[in-house]
């Protein structure tokens, strides 16, 4: 005779108590073996593994929500889903967050402060359990959300040392710094620095730029190409034409994204001008398809999968109550030398 299930007459859902039965174990064992809780043992957790898989059972994000001050999931806001850079960290993030039990609320911000705050106010109406966050610089509005809302937050791709502020990143400034160092050591010394999308990232490595150029008496604003707009192939393209065109002519230019110098190799191509005996040509973040280039690009490797997973790792113990040290992780970053250089 099959054991009798206690789920819901009116919807006929299974429920964590059904579960529980089915598993042999008491329903607050079930609910913290399904949250992925460490205090839970091995075989019990198996037992409820198993239940949850034969009896098709599918947790309510809004019971579990209302029965403890927040639910299983988990707020990211990243800036854009059009770049390979911000998709490897959401698809590590997720998969660390999923393993766990927990859901994602992805928001996308475009850039927008106004935005970023609006979609957090819609996320925290599900009473995530935590949130993984793009960068530090936000909204006074925002700022203020993610205080009163007493959620666990993590911030990726920069770092902080204020206190109370967990962060999982890296230097742009130091990266930016090495990449402008290798291009001096290579002889260059009118070195352009070519941006798009200006977002706070990019002006820390124009910074980075900026200040080395500067410990050498070589830096003038003449070498600085700033474009607003969204950094892409095709802009990379136009901004290589355009600063090759500059007099006196420039003998390096460092793109303050991969593909916009791809897009540069590709002009380089098409105009006949040699690289990197004419002009050497530098990106960062080694996105895909940079070693493929024409010549291959020289760039900075930034770790994005692992930041996705260290700042869901470090989100996980903030949510557990687990004491997390450091509070600013430093996954640091590698100059990756081609031919393009």
């Amino acid at each position: 005779m099959s054991p009798k299930r206690s789920h819901s007459r009116a919807t006929g859902r299974v429920t964590l108590a059904d579960v529980a039965q089915a598993a042999n174990v008491s329903p607050i064992t079930a609910s913290r073996a399904l949250r992925g809780e460490r205090s839970v043992a091995a075989d019990l957790v198996a037992r409820v593994q198993a239940a949850v898989q034969r009896l098709g059972y599918v947790p309510d994000p809004a019971a579990r929500a209302l029965a403890s001050r927040h639910g299983t999931q988990v707020a990211l806001l990243v800036p854009l889903l059009s770049n390979a850079l911000f998709v490897d960290l959401v698809e590590a993030a997720q998969r660390t967050l999923t393993r766990a039990g927990y859901q994602t609320l992805i928001g996308v911000t475009h850039y927008d402060p106004a935005e970023e705050e609006q979609i957090l106010r819609g996320q925290l109406l599900h009473r995530p359990a935590g949130m993984l966050v793009t960068g530090l610089d936000r909204s006074e509005g925002t700022r203020a959300l993610i205080a009163a809302s007493r959620v666990p937050c993590v911030h990726l791709m920069e770092m902080s040392d204020a206190e109370g502020v967990y962060s999982v990143g890296l230097s742009q400034q130091q990266a930016s710094v090495a990449m402008t160092r290798h291009l001096l050591e290579r002889g260059r010394r009118r070195i352009a620095f070519a941006a798009a999308q200006l977002d706070p990232r990019t002006l820390q490595r124009l910074e980075g730029w900026r200040a080395t150029l500067g410990e050498h008496g070589l830096y003038t604003p003449t070498l600085e190409w700033l474009n607003p707009a969204p950094s892409s192939i095709g802009l990379g393209s136009v901004m290589f034409e355009q600063i090759m065109g500059q007099s006196p002519p420039v003998d390096a230019i460092f793109f303050c994204n991969d593909d916009l110098a791809q897009g540069a190799l590709l002009a380089a191509l098409r105009l006949g001008i040699r690289v990197p005996e004419q002009v050497a040509v530098a990106g960062f973040n080694d996105l895909t398809g940079s070693d493929q280039m024409l010549p291959p690009l020289t760039t900075i490797r930034t770790p994005r999968a692992e930041m996705g997973a260290a700042g869901a790792e470090m989100l996980l113990k903030l949510m557990r109550g687990v004491a997390v040290t450091p509070a600013c992780l430093d996954l640091g970053f590698e100059l990756v030398v081609r031919g393009s250089t």
